[in-house]
């Protein structure tokens, strides 16, 4: 289209004069026809850049143009007429041979009739000085049709001189720099300048989302002063951050040449651009010159209650470790963004309970004002009849990818109201958090509906008087991170009692490096150190770990590498272990750690000799060279060998984004008096309880309680299983990019990411008094599926290329201790299971009148099961006092 701007630079018989002098932009010769040859074609393929493994089409046609009129008081404000004929549509591969869906078809056929005549009705172009002050066409004819023709008028707006200026055409208000040579003029669109009203969202997070790139440059080949030809490239990439091989590309090419020149209509005369159009036709209308989005009609389209009909079967509760669980759970997503509240409504009436789970998780994640609608009419917050799918509905708001102040506001007025499940309200308040942090993240934070929730979070945390409701507020604060709210965290972590108190320091680690200050490191000091308080092993080992990861002084090292020695035994050994794995794994602060080492008051035999089973260790679950996922296991003991608390951590890098992919924390405390062991210092009134809590892609969730209260924990221990506590189960949209495109050819572009994983995290505690031992399981199971696609439509073909993966794995970690004697005897293993990685190509044409091209790859192959090590001491202990799981060979006893 670009193209065409240039050769109307061409059919100027004084085209030297007007570079020369009086024009500034495109200028036509009277009373000439200008016969051109227009072609536009695109290719979709995966960035390869192999045609033949490309899909796409060519639309290609003539087009007259003629000046009508030319202002009398200058040349530089002129009307022309552009008219397509003889249009023709065909493949761009030329090896598809038989399977080619354009051959034996005439353009009246592919076209349709009424589009091929409303595509060769000609425009009219109103420009000045080079640029376009009005686009004329006729009213009511089909946007996709109007779209062409606007991607080929737009090809007529360009300037002789070099510069950088904003220029109104198809592609919206956008940037365009020209650069002027004695044989050609390089016009560059910075595509991502562009003003133009398209629907679209993408995932916050780095790691989750998808990088795009797109250029644009068009050239005008000038020979002997004329312009004779013009070659126009745009390219859309785009390709998944955390795995490459989700990837696309789309490459529009625009060709025009000027074939002849022949007498054409004399001018028309007058004053007033109006006066001309209305003589020419006074049908015309000037529309909009950026292109106007369009729906493709569906014709037979199955109803959303016929697309879930077959998608139920897929989301049985026996089906859901599947990848084809997934895969159904994000198509039917984009179903229920085009459906109606009503539509919605009625399928979840209709649902039986062991699948209405699941249509939660879908509806939720559809994240539009109908599915939102919809599912709050639907759940009773003041029933306690469902409390599973209100909590898989909050949780599907935490996770929601892009969400809106719509949702936030819907998720205050509802904490505001009365429950029935004392639960359902902590979670609610703990998902206004997340919801708080993404929007913030999206530049959201002045939001009224933002304003509120950090007023209710941060009103509710200091009025708080019941120790439930600080521990709710404090749950949402850690998920919110605010940097308002670490001066309330500092005095909880400080001045509060128990399990306030940890919540408070671990909500302080999950802040960035830039907030934790040195004030806010004096105050984590003062707890590790107990300067004015005694605190328990967990607040103390969390704030040095604080600490310790973030920038810490020579002097902060120092005085807590001189505390070990002088800590409780196993407190001991767990902060000689967080300093060992610092220097192993040469976290940031290694440096300071071996500075620090270099005296021997701080290093020596006695003070690294400590004995213990407490212990830290970080590794890596994958290197590659543009990312790296890692895993950390910390395990703290008490004096007495019953486990205080174990934290197991997942992360995964890009650069120096990074993301939480899951935490799952077991807790246990005030035990001891079951063996008549003596408590160590500051917990010997902690009430016995035992928990677990979990943080799943950055969201903090609800904890779950094992027991809570002596009377609990025996009434439990005589009639419990070892059937494992649900932390968190469902299907999640973790993978949601969505663009609509422009192209300046006329034609529209999609580029889509989704993926999706059905997750399972489980985790158990079993004590035997009689054995003397204790053993604590975490299961991650997860099916993951993710899908890439991007389509280009004209309303009458279409072309599209889909690329996925899909794999199922699990994860379990496993720490049995023996606490009859002391030290006492640990085994750790981690076990990564082998997984299927499968991946999927799908390449499409298809005419509106069905016929269609479909090509299909697939590839598979199979990630080896491992177990992944966690401490070096003493591994041969494990076999033998236990003997290994078939599967494992590693792990050990210390």
């Amino acid at each position: 289209m670009i193209l065409l701007a240039v050769l109307f630079l061409c059919f100027i018989s004084s085209y030297s004069a007007s570079v020369k002098g009086h024009t500034t932009g495109l200028s036509l010769n009277n009373d000439r026809l200008y016969k051109l040859t227009y072609s536009t074609e695109v290719f979709l393929d995966r960035g390869k850049g192999k045609q033949q493994d490309s899909v796409g089409y060519r639309i290609s046609s003539n087009v007259d143009v003629v000046l009508l009129w030319r202002n009398p008081d200058g040349d530089d404000d002129q009307l022309i007429q552009i008219t397509m004929k003889d249009v023709n549509v065909e493949n761009v591969n030329e090896q598809r041979g038989e399977k080619n869906i354009f051959k034996g078809k005439n353009p009246p056929k592919v076209i349709r009739k009424e589009n091929l005549e409303a595509l060769q009705r000609p425009v009219l172009l109103h420009l000045v000085h080079g640029k376009i002050k009005e686009f004329y066409s006729y009213p009511n004819e089909p946007v996709a049709i109007e779209n062409l023709k606007r991607g080929l008028a737009s090809l007529f707006q360009m300037q002789l001189s070099s510069g950088t200026t904003n220029e109104v055409d198809i592609s919206g208000d956008c940037k365009v720099t020209y650069q002027a040579h004695q044989d050609k003029v390089t016009k560059i669109k910075t595509l991502d300048s562009c003003k133009i009203e398209r629907s679209g969202f993408t995932t916050s997070n780095q790691i989750l989302g998808v990088t795009s790139k797109a250029s644009s440059v068009t050239t005008y080949k000038i020979e002997d002063s004329f312009v004779i030809a013009v070659f126009a490239e745009e390219t859309h990439a785009f390709r998944m951050n955390f795995l490459q091989t989700i990837a696309g590309n789309i490459v529009s090419k625009q060709k025009l040449e000027l074939k002849t020149t022949e007498a054409g209509p004399s001018l028309r005369p007058g004053k007033q651009v109006a006066a001309i159009i209305k003589a020419v036709d006074s049908e015309y209308r000037a529309l909009p010159i950026v292109g106007q989005d369009f729906q493709s009609e569906c014709k037979g389209c199955p109803s959303l209650a016929e697309h879930w009909q077959s998608t139920r079967k897929h989301l049985q509760p026996d089906n859901l470790s599947k990848a084809e669980a997934v895969r159904s759970f994000l198509a039917f997503i984009q179903h229920l963004r085009t459906a109606k509240r009503e539509e919605i409504l009625q399928i979840l009436k209709a649902e039986s309970k062991e699948v209405l789970p699941q249509l939660v998780d879908a509806v939720t994640s559809a994240q539009t004002s109908d599915s939102l609608d919809a599912i709050l009419d639907f759940l009773d917050f003041k029933s306690d009849s469902s409390v599973i799918l209100q909590e898989r509905f909050l949780y599907a708001c935490g996770f929601a990818s892009h969400p809106d102040e719509e949702l936030l506001r819907a998720l205050i007025s509802k904490f505001k109201g009365s429950f029935g499940s004392n639960d359902i309200r902590e979670t609610v308040m703990i998902i206004i958090g997340a919801l708080v942090r993404k929007l913030c993240q999206n530049e959201g934070c002045k939001l009224k509906a933002v304003v509120e929730a950090k007023k209710l979070i941060l009103g509710g945390l200091e009025r708080a008087e019941k120790k439930e409701d600080t521990m709710m507020y404090l749950l949402a604060l850690k998920n919110a991170l605010l940097p308002e709210g670490i001066p309330l965290l500092l005095e909880c972590a400080e001045a509060g009692e128990g399990p306030v108190s940890h919540l408070a320091a671990t909500a302080l680690q999950r802040y960035d490096v830039r907030f934790i200050t040195d004030e806010v490191k004096k105050t984590l000091s003062r707890i590790y150190h107990q300067n004015r308080k005694v605190h328990e092993k967990t607040v103390r080992t969390t704030a040095a770990t604080i600490i310790l990861h973030n920038n810490p002084s020579y002097m902060e090292v120092k005085n807590i590498l001189l505390s070990i020695g002088e800590l409780p035994k196993e407190m001991n050994k767990y902060m000689l272990a967080v300093v060992q794995d610092i220097l192993r794994f040469e976290m940031p602060a290694s440096k300071m750690v071996r500075r620090v080492l270099k005296e021997m008051v701080a290093h020596n035999y006695d003070r690294f000799s400590k004995s213990g089973s407490s212990s830290a260790y970080t590794g890596y679950i994958e290197r590659a060279p543009h990312s790296t996922s890692t895993y950390s296991l910390d395990i703290l003991y008490s004096g007495s060998g019953i486990l205080r608390r174990s934290n197991l951590n997942i992360f995964q890098y890009i650069g120096k984004a990074h993301l939480h992919s899951s935490q799952v924390v077991i807790e246990a405390q005030g035990l001891e008096a079951l063996i008549a062991a003596t408590p160590d210092e500051g917990e010997e009134n902690l009430d016995s309880y035992a928990g677990m809590s979990a943080i799943l892609f950055d969201v903090q969730l609800r904890p779950v309680t094992f027991f809570n209260g002596y009377s609990d924990l025996m009434s439990k221990m005589l009639s419990a299983s070892s059937d494992p506590v649900s932390v968190v189960k469902g299907l999640i949209l973790l993978v949601d990019h969505s663009q609509e495109l422009q192209l300046q050819s006329g034609l529209k572009a999609n580029m889509d990411v989704q993926g999706g994983l059905a997750i399972d995290i489980s985790g158990a505690m079993e004590f035997s008094l009689w054995y003397r031992e204790s053993k604590t399981r975490v299961k991650n199971r997860v099916a993951l599926a993710i899908i890439g696609s991007i389509t280009v439509d004209s309303s009458f073909v279409k072309a599209g290329l889909e690329i996925s993966a899909e794999t199922e794995a699990g994860l379990e970690f496993i720490s049995t201790v023996q606490f009859s004697q002391y030290p006492f005897l640990v085994c750790m293993q981690m076990d990564k299971d082998g997984a299927p990685f499968r991946q999927f190509e799908t390449k499409y044409e298809r005419l509106s009148t069905g016929r269609a091209y479909v090509s299909r790859r697939r590839k598979e192959s199979r990630i080896a099961g491992s177990e992944l090590p966690l401490h070096q001491e003493n591994s041969d202990m494990c076999n033998v006092v236990f003997a290994p799981e078939p599967e494992s060979n590693s792990g050990g006893w210390f």
